[in-house]
């Protein structure tokens, strides 16, 4: 096949979706099939050499515009191209498929409201959003992309988020397709991976005996730190219990909460890690109390690694989970609850056939099966455009 990817920057060192595209790429390229890269910018040397590349303008402007001229861009430059599938993966329209990535931003902006505690909290930040350019760009942006005369096939990484095109835009269900994320668990494999548990526990200053739960992400407010650390207090202190937390170097507003409710000892700020692969080893569980998650890769790589994982229903990823090798939460205000569902998984006895399950669900949902997934979704596409 013919397939065209259109995304504003591929530089893969970035990671996040750039890499996915990378890596999307390699895999088309060596099936055979001709790829075509329309974006802005791009490293060459991380995509295949038979990369067709057609550079459009780098957006300028004010941050609410720069997605409109990229997307007015692709829409140009793809007139009159005769591809067999032209895919989107951000903010673009008129291609054949969408695959947002990032879910609906009408859900995010949403389950964005819910990371504050209080009904007044959420009033005010309902207020502001009104005031803030971005956001009406962005809603107007995205009616346009799913609810134009053209309608795109839509493919997205989670029943959730197939859920929220019917709620938020009445997409039909049978008008989008659901390809679960997925990772390379051959990217955490380590001969020596207990010495680098070791080594990298010393480091925190843990115990053997202690059980250490994981916390990983950028954006610690919609990721749920602050409910996690308020919910420390009902993790009973009859057995050592520490939480590692990686992700943006700032975070002395939550280091003063750990300390108002006096848990600060039980909390390791570690900071960013270029690469937390270590930090996965030395964690017994991962804890992800996201508000907000189409499908997090954070997920996936813990169960790679044989952490249990504990998230909430506002994550995709929970639909990937059983009672084997994780726990869902309805509600990550619900300090109890989140701290039950570690209490639990402080019990080795119970851990330990967590953990064995958990390894097995990351080898399950690869990425060559997403990618079979995903290959025939273009061709459901290219029939179609030939029939029509």
């Amino acid at each position: 096949m013919d397939i065209a990817l259109c995304y504003e920057s591929v530089l893969p060192a970035r990671g996040g979706a750039e890499t996915y595209l990378g890596d999307l790429a390699r895999r088309l390229a060596r099936d055979g099939h001709a790829v075509h890269l329309y974006a802005c910018r791009w490293d060459a040397a991380s995509l295949p050499p038979s990369t067709h590349f057609h550079r459009l303008d780098v957006p300028s402007g004010p941050r609410f515009l720069r997605p409109w001229r990229f997307g007015e861009a692709c829409e140009a430059a793809l007139r009159g191209a005769n591809h067999d599938v032209t895919v989107g993966f951000d903010k673009t329209w008129g291609q054949d498929v969408l695959y947002p990535q990032g879910g609906l931003h009408a859900a995010s902006a949403a389950h964005n409201q819910l990371k504050f505690a209080t009904g007044i909290e959420r009033a005010v930040a309902t207020v502001g959003k009104w005031f803030d350019p971005a956001a009406w760009s962005f809603a107007r942006l995205e009616r346009k992309q799913y609810l134009s005369p053209k309608q795109p096939l839509v493919v997205v990484n989670s029943r959730m988020v197939r859920g929220h095109f019917e709620r938020f835009y009445g997409v039909p269900p049978e008008a989008v397709r659901v390809v679960h994320s997925a990772i390379d668990p051959l990217r955490f494999a380590a001969d020596d991976r207990l010495v680098r548990r070791q080594h990298e526990r010393d480091s925190w200053g843990v115990t053997p005996d202690t059980t250490v739960g994981l916390f990983v992400a950028m954006n610690y407010r919609l990721k749920g730190l602050a409910p996690l650390i308020r919910s420390l207090p009902h993790v009973p202190r009859t057995k050592p219990f520490a939480l590692a937390v990686v992700g943006h170097p700032k975070f002395e507003r939550y280091r003063r909460l750990a300390e108002r409710l006096g848990v600060a000892d039980r909390v390791r700020f570690l900071g960013h890690r270029g690469d937390p692969k270590d930090a996965y080893f030395a964690a017994d569980f991962l804890v992800h109390p996201t508000f907000y998650d189409p499908c997090s890769l954070v997920a996936l790589e813990a169960l790679a690694c044989g952490l249990p994982v504990v998230t909430t229903r506002y994550n995709g990823a929970s639909e990937l989970l059983s009672a084997a090798d994780g726990v869902v939460i309805d509600d990550p205000h619900d300090a109890p609850a989140l701290g039950a569902a570690m209490a639990g998984l402080l019990d080795h006895g119970r851990r330990a056939p967590m953990s064995a399950a958990a390894r097995a669900a990351g080898t399950r949902w690869t990425f060559e099966q997403h990618y079979r997934a995903l290959l025939d979704v273009f061709t459901e596409v290219r029939r179609l455009k030939r029939a029509a």
